[in-house]
């Protein structure tokens, strides 16, 4: 298989960058050393390539209303300037257990563009690149026969996120690299915010998001633009520190942070309620697919997600038991663990049996 590759690849590969497949794209893992990427985006700033996530333009006059029928979340009220974490839910016949009922396609970020010149919404939606090509056949399955046009730009754009607690500081790197009203506007950008304005000269569109647990930013822009503005980044800012950050940190700060990962924490079978995804479930009258099954499912009980602190640097690995002290029948099982750098031992997130789903609960793995 042909693995593909985001434009910023040859930079990557000059720059010393360890290239794995990843989702069928070849991406990096790591420079100098996961470790060493963590804690520079945890104290100063980190880049991070993640043009390999999929994004889906949306626009027409019906483009609201067919969202608010396709997502989890609320699109009909969403204003322009905001973004929604959201699930996909529909049809998946090559799904775990294939069926004609609904499951959970993919996590998402929806927002709210500029109106187009004719009025009409525009929205971006941002998907999983594992997930990308059914996430797109089936929103083109459901597509009407007029009002909303579906627009992949993945291949046509690059995406970057530079994430810490420098991108928003006073002499920070949005203060290098932007003029100074667009520093200040997106500096007065909410968690969730977006707009659409230019770093530089580089046209590009901004959302306060990010999948770290960090302040900081991600931006869309042109994928010709994607070199330029990842070097005017790091110029801007690797005298401070700031440097490229491969997946493998990504993954270690998404999970110190509790962030779940589709295929891990998230399935196409997953109680969104028990992971604590609730806040991505807007039920009340709605009739996206699979909301009628949402609703039986909350409350049901069931394998909750729980968060583990190890006492040693070993962590766990997804798939090892969970097991009550002394015991060896299994409560629950690790579905992500790490290595936490900043905690200096090993963590994990878990699926336990809600008796063992208190805070403060002592555990076992059986670490393979």
């Amino acid at each position: 298989m042909v693995l593909l590759k985001t434009p910023l690849f040859s930079w990557h590969q000059t720059h010393g960058g360890r290239i794995v497949d990843f989702a069928g794209w070849s991406m990096p893992v790591q420079y100098e050393s996961i470790v060493a990427e963590h804690l520079a985006t945890r104290q100063v700033a980190g880049l991070f390539d993640v043009s390999h996530m999929g994004r889906v333009f949306v626009e027409g006059p019906q483009a609201l209303s067919w969202l608010e029928g396709l997502l989890t979340r609320r699109v009909a009220d969403l204003a322009v300037g905001r973004a929604r974490y959201t699930l996909v839910t529909g049809v998946d016949r090559t799904a775990v257990k294939a069926t004609t009922a609904p499951v959970i396609l993919d996590d998402a970020l929806v927002t709210r563009l500029a109106d187009a010149d004719n009025g009409t919404p525009r929205l971006l939606l941002v998907v999983n690149a594992s997930n990308c090509p059914r996430v797109i056949r089936w929103l083109e399955s459901q597509l009407p026969a007029s009002g909303v046009q579906l627009t992949d730009r993945t291949a046509a754009t690059a995406m970057i996120a530079v994430q810490g607690p420098l991108v928003f500081a006073a002499e920070g790197l949005l203060r290098q690299v932007c003029a100074a009203d667009t520093t200040s506007m997106l500096a007065a950008l909410p968690v969730y915010g977006a707009a659409e304005t230019t770093i530089g000269e580089t046209p590009a569109i901004v959302s306060r998001t990010g999948y770290t647990g960090e302040d900081g930013v991600e931006l869309v822009v042109d994928a010709a633009a994607a070199v330029s503005l990842w070097e005017r980044l790091l110029a801007a800012g690797g005298d401070r520190g700031v440097r490229p950050c491969g997946l493998g940190s990504r993954d270690t700060l998404r999970l110190e942070a509790g962030m779940p990962l589709y295929g891990h924490e998230l399935n196409e079978l997953t109680d969104p309620f028990a992971i604590g995804l609730g806040r991505a479930i807007e039920l009340d009258g709605r009739t996206f697919p699979g909301a009628a099954e949402l609703v039986a499912r909350r409350g049901a009980g069931g394998r909750q997600r729980v968060g583990l602190q190890f006492e040693g640097k070993r962590a766990a690995r997804p798939g090892d038991m969970v097991l009550p002290p002394g015991t060896e029948q299994a409560c629950g099982e690790v579905t992500s663990g790490s290595f936490s750098p900043t905690l200096g031992c090993g963590i994990a997130m878990a699926m336990v049996e809600p008796a063992a789903a208190a805070v403060g609960t002592e555990l076992e793995a059986a670490v393979r």
